[in-house]
């Protein structure tokens, strides 16, 4: 599944409230997430409308390395 295009920080954080991530704090325009589940676990999201592809890329690689799982069974669990 292709990463997609068009969503925000805000977006992302939303759907990731299914992996238990929470938002520990905000500073400025970042914002960081926190899970318990699997082990601790911390993400950095920034609050841009949209993410750059490189970046969401970059962070959904790293919840699904945390998870281990495929980047794309997260991808299609979190979009599909």
């Amino acid at each position: 599944m292709r990463v997609p295009r068009d969503i925000s920080g805000h977006d992302l954080a939303k759907v990731l409230t299914a992996y238990g991530y929470v938002i520990t704090r905000q500073i400025g325009s970042h914002m960081r997430l926190t899970t318990q589940q699997a082990g601790e676990h911390h993400i950095t999201i920034p609050a841009h409308n949209p993410l750059r592809i490189g970046t969401l890329n970059a962070i959904v690689s790293d919840v699904a390395a945390h998870f281990q799982i495929t980047k794309d069974q997260l991808l299609q669990e979190l979009f599909g």
